[in-house]
């Protein structure tokens, strides 16, 4: 059978002063298959928990390029 992993990630950029000039989240979703075997079940969430978390990773990466872009902009 399938399933699918969700990984959330939450990030805040604030200033020198502390103030925010940008927030956000974002999250990212892999699929994996579950065996019958358990450790291949186990070795299939734990890759596609990676997966998910590389790619909200960047998702945030970009977002933070954004808000960055913003604020050097003003």
């Amino acid at each position: 059978t399938a399933s699918l992993v969700t990984v959330r990630a939450t990030y805040a950029l604030t200033d020198s002063r502390g103030e925010t000039v940008g927030q956000g989240m974002r999250s990212a979703q892999a699929p994996y298959d579950v065996s019958t075997q358990q450790f291949a079940a186990l070795r299939a969430r734990r890759d596609a928990q990676n997966r998910a978390a590389r790619e909200a990773a960047e998702l945030v990466r970009l977002a933070i390029a954004q808000d960055l872009s913003r604020v050097s902009t003003r």
